[in-house]
C-alpha cells in the first residue's frame, strides 16, 4: 500500500511526500492543486475527518520529493500485462523494455493508418502497407508493388527458360547467358551487371520469346499466355530502366552480340518514359497525401496552440484576481493584527489598572534595565496608568534607574505623571492632592517613604493639553548605592517594588 498514489492509487511515480505523511505523484499532486483551491489530503479526510489540520492542506511548498521511497518502486519485481509478453524484471527496467516489447501495438510509421503489434510491423509493411516500397528479391532494389509483380513475372520467364540452371552450373557466367548474354567475371562483377544491364537483359528475352513464337507456334495456334510476346512486352515496360542503358558500350553492360531493331528500341525507350512518369506520378500522389496529413496536423497544432493560449489568459486572469484576494486578505489581517493588539493592551492595562489613588508597580529584570539606563538606550521606564478613582484623574509612575537631573548617575529618580483622561472635564484643575511614593523593603523592614504636594502654579498639574503633562517628583529618591547594598531587600530576585499613594481626601 505504501508504493501506491494517494489519488490515482496506481503505482508512484516521482513520489511526493506531503507534511501529513501521504505520498502523490508529482503530477497527481500538480493537478490536485491546479484544479482545487485550498486542496485537502484526501487520505485525510478518509482517515479520520475530525483530525485535519494545517499539515492537510497541500501545496507545492509543503511536499518534497521521497528518494527512498523511489529507490525501492525502482527495485520492484514486475512483469509485462502485454498479452503475449513473458518479460519480467524490475520496475526501473519496464520503460526500456515498453519501447521495445514485440507485442505492443504501435501505430504504421508510414501514416498508413494502421496499428499493429511491433513483431507483425514487417509483414505489414510487406504485404499490408499501401504506402510502403518493397524490396525486389532479384535485385535488392526497392520497388513500389506494381514494380515488384514485373519482376516477379520475370522471374518466372527466367525460370521457364532454365536461365537459374544455367548460371547454377557456369558460376563465371551471367545467368541470361542462354538468351544471349556474353557477360562473364567474378561473383562479385556478376552481381553488379545484373543489376545495372536489366534493360539489355529484357531486350534478348524479347528477342528470344519472337524467336520462339516463330518458331514453336504454327498459324492458328494461339500462345499460352505466359508466352504472349504483348503481355511481356507490357510487363518489362513497367520496370524502371536506368536512362540511357541501351545506348552503353561498356562491355559489361553491352552484353547482346547484335544491335536491337531500330523500333524496338524506340518502343522500349517510351515504355520506360511512361513508367517513369507514372511512377512519378504515384510519387507525387503519395507526397500530396502527405502534405494533407501534415496540414491537418499542423491546423490541429494551431488549435491547440490556441487553446493554451487562451486558458493561460484565463489562468492569468485567475491568477490577478487571486492575488487581489490574497491583497486584501493580508490588508485585512493587518487591520485585525492591529484590533488584536489594541485589545490585548487594554485587556493588559484592565488588569494593571487601580481605580483608589494606590498602585504597586512590580518592575522586574533590574539589572538589565539599569545597565540600558546607564548606557542610554532605555532612560527611563513608565508604569502603566492607574486613576485616583473611578472616574477620577489618570496618572502614571516615570522612574529613571540611573538618575536624572541632579540626580544623574548617583541616585535613582522618580516621577509622578498627570495624563490625559476620559473624565477630565468634569474634575477640578489643577490637580492639588498629596501624591507619597515608597520604595518597599522585601524584608519589611526599612521602606524608602517620599511625599510632596502639587505646586498649584506647576504646567505639570494643570489639565493636560497633551497624553502627558511634564513628570514632577524627586530626582534624588534614592541612592544607587543604597538600593544595591546587601543590607537592604530593595532588589531581590532582581526585582523591585514601587508604591504611590494619592490622598483623595
Amino acid at each position: 500500500q505504501k508504493f501506491l498514489c494517494s489519488n490515482c492509487s496506481n503505482v508512484l511515480k516521482q513520489a511526493l511526500q506531503t507534511l501529513c505523511g501521504h505520498r502523490y505523484c508529482s503530477a497527481c499532486l500538480t493537478w490536485i492543486l491546479r484544479n482545487n483551491k485550498n486542496a485537502i489530503c484526501q487520505k485525510c479526510k478518509e482517515e479520520d475527518p475530525n483530525t485535519l489540520g494545517e499539515e492537510s492542506l497541500l501545496a507545492e511548498e509543503r511536499a518534497f520529493g521521497d528518494a527512498a521511497i523511489n529507490k525501492e518502486i525502482s527495485e520492484l519485481r514486475v512483469h509485462c500485462v502485454t498479452p503475449g509478453c513473458s518479460w519480467s524484471g524490475i520496475m526501473k527496467d519496464f520503460e526500456e523494455l515498453f519501447s521495445l516489447c514485440e507485442y505492443a501495438l504501435i501505430p504504421c510509421h508510414t501514416g498508413c493508418g494502421h496499428v499493429v503489434m511491433r513483431r507483425k510491423l514487417a509483414d505489414h509493411l510487406e504485404n499490408g502497407c499501401v504506402n510502403n516500397v518493397t524490396v525486389c528479391q532479384q535485385c535488392q532494389c526497392s520497388l513500389a508493388g506494381s514494380e515488384c509483380q514485373v519482376r516477379t513475372f520475370l522471374s518466372q520467364i527466367k525460370a521457364l527458360f532454365g536461365c537459374h540452371s544455367t548460371s547454377s552450373a557456369n558460376k563465371d557466367g551471367c545467368c541470361f547467358s542462354e538468351v544471349g548474354c556474353a557477360f562473364r567475371g567474378s561473383k562479385e562483377k556478376i552481381k553488379e551487371h545484373e543489376k545495372s544491364a536489366v534493360g539489355a537483359h529484357m531486350q534478348l528475352l524479347l528477342q528470344h520469346m519472337r524467336h520462339l513464337q516463330g518458331t514453336l507456334c504454327p498459324k492458328g495456334f494461339t500462345p499460352q499466355p505466359e508466352l504472349n510476346l504483348r503481355r511481356a512486352g507490357k510487363s518489362i515496360s513497367e520496370l524502371q530502366i536506368p536512362a540511357g542503358l541501351g545506348s552503353s558500350r561498356d562491355p559489361e553492360v553491352d552484353c547482346f552480340p547484335g544491335s536491337c531493331a531500330p523500333g524496338d528500341e524506340s518502343v522500349l525507350q517510351q515504355l520506360v518514359r511512361e513508367k517513369v512518369i507514372s511512377e512519378l506520378e504515384n510519387k507525387l500522389h503519395v507526397f500530396e497525401n502527405i502534405v494533407a496529413v501534415l496540414n491537418k496536423e499542423v491546423e490541429s497544432s494551431n488549435l491547440e496552440i490556441l487553446a493554451f493560449r487562451r486558458q493561460s489568459e484565463l489562468d492569468q486572469n485567475i491568477i490577478r484576481g487571486l492575488e487581489l484576494k490574497i491583497a486584501e486578505l493580508h490588508r485585512c489581517l493587518t487591520q485585525k493584527d492591529a484590533g488584536l493588539s489594541s485589545l490585548h493592551k487594554s485587556l493588559l492595562f484592565s488588569e494593571q489598572a487601580s481605580y483608589d489613588g494606590i498602585f504597586l508597580w512590580k518592575i522586574t529584570e533590574v539589572g538589565r534595565k539599569l545597565q540600558d539606563s546607564v548606557t542610554g538606550r532605555t532612560v527611563s521606564l513608565y508604569s502603566p496608568a492607574f486613576y485616583t478613582a473611578r472616574y477620577g484623574y489618570k496618572v502614571c509612575l516615570r522612574v529613571y534607574l540611573n538618575g536624572d537631573g541632579t540626580g544623574k548617575g548617583t541616585h535613582m529618580s522618580l516621577f509622578f505623571v498627570v495624563m490625559k483622561g476620559d473624565y477630565d472635564a468634569l474634575l477640578p484643575w489643577p490637580f492639588r492632592h498629596k501624591v507619597t511614593f515608597m520604595l518597599l523593603d522585601q524584608n519589611n523592614r526599612e521602606h524608602i517613604i517620599d511625599a510632596f504636594r502639587p505646586d498649584l502654579s506647576s504646567a505639570s498639574f494643570q489639565r493636560p493639553v497633551n497624553d502627558m503633562n511634564v513628570a514632577s517628583g524627586c530626582p534624588m529618591f534614592l541612592p544607587l548605592a543604597k538600593l544595591q547594598s546587601p543590607r537592604h531587600a530593595y532588589v531581590r530576585e532582581d526585582t523591585l517594588f514601587l508604591k504611590c499613594i494619592i490622598e483623595t481626601n
